[in-house]
């Protein structure tokens, strides 16, 4: 067991994550930023191949802790993240979007020999969006995915669809996007299964089991369904690609003189600490996109822990794991001065929403 460093808006372990995913409280997001295929630190895979074994058992601990609402970011190169993309859809992850970081031209200037280079450069990064596939007991030994699970529990009451209508007060939204068996399909918000469970139980069949329970033994609250649904904040303007230079000057952390695979054989005091430092506008985006205050984020491969400032700065509840001795000094001082900030300031704002 290695040591942690905790107070009220992180918990930052030094050592091997395996080691803590148990005792850390459940996660609403996931932002995992590990190996990558480019021996880009201690323990990174030479190639993608090896990504599937390198993920999977942290990926089982992921699955066996999330909830049904919690949302992960799975940042990788374009190939790590389609050989990993199986691994994830077969543990119980949705795949819902790509983002793409856009570096520009600027990551690459100055490193590209023209005479000598077979391919496009480079100079994008992804981050998947996946959420937890949500399947409900439907009371008879089976399971079914939240969208059939609607319409099998109006279709047992017996009734017509249409009345799913009168039951949630609207002309024809609840057919038509609530209880639909196609693609236009829509999650409905927790006040009209209420109204579907009650309207059922007065008018559907006499049933053992309630109507739209997922305990078998009670109708879903409205507070229950709603929690159930993964948080989406949306800001206008932002797209799934990401044009932002890679980090420069005063943002990314430099002179630790270490030695860093594969590109930095003789580090001087400018070389970067960390060769996958992360911006932190980029953390803030999708922290704040997925999660609301006092939510817990995971950041199982912590580095410089930049997922976990920036959810200390959103009064967001961080966990973070480290097993190198200097990213756990550096990432430490990093969550302080977020954690001094907050406290300072309050919760982190946009500044287009000010």
């Amino acid at each position: 067991m290695g040591t942690d460093f905790t107070n009220e808006l992180y918990d930052l372990h030094h050592g091997n994550v395996s080691e803590i995913y148990s005792e850390w409280p459940a996660p609403d997001l996931i932002i995992s930023d590990g190996a990558y295929g480019v021996r880009g630190f201690r323990g990174d895979t030479a190639d993608s191949t090896g990504l599937v074994d390198w993920y999977q058992p942290h990926v089982l601990e992921w699955a066996k802790a999330a909830k049904p609402s919690t949302s992960l970011w799975f940042w990788n190169t374009e190939v790590g993240w389609a050989t990993v993309h199986p691994l994830l859809l077969a543990t119980g992850w949705e795949y819902v979007q790509l983002a793409i970081w856009d570096k520009g031209l600027a990551h690459i200037a100055g490193n590209v020999n023209g005479k000598t280079i077979r391919q496009l450069p480079v100079v994008t990064e992804v981050s998947a969006l996946y959420r937890r596939k949500l399947f409900l007991d439907t009371g008879d030994g089976q399971t079914l995915a939240v969208k059939e699970w609607l319409r099998a529990e109006w279709q047992r009451s017996g009734l017509p669809l249409c009345k799913a209508n009168e039951a949630c007060e609207v002309k024809n939204a609840a057919t038509r996007k609530y209880l639909t068996a196609d693609w236009l399909w829509y999650w409905p918000p927790g006040e009209a299964v209420r109204k579907m469970a009650d309207y059922c139980t007065v008018f559907g069949k006499p049933t053992n089991r309630p109507y739209f329970s997922l305990d078998g033994t009670k109708p879903v609250t409205s507070e229950e369904w709603d929690r159930m649904r993964a948080v989406w904040n949306h800001r206008n303007g932002i797209t799934n690609v990401w044009s932002r230079p890679p980090l420069a000057d005063s943002e990314r952390l430099r002179g630790t003189m270490e030695r860093s695979a594969p590109r930095t054989y003789k580090p001087t005091k400018q070389s970067a600490a960390h060769l996958n430092q992360k911006p932190l506008d980029l953390m803030l985006t999708q922290i704040a996109a997925a999660t609301c205050e006092g939510n817990v984020v995971w950041e199982p491969f912590g580095g410089l822990a930049s997922a976990s400032v920036a959810s200390v700065l959103l009064g967001r509840h961080a966990c973070a794991s480290e097993i190198d001795d200097t990213f756990v000094g550096l990432a430490k001082g990093r969550l302080d001065e977020a954690y001094d900030s907050f406290k300072r300031n309050g919760t982190f704002v946009f500044e287009e929403a000010e």
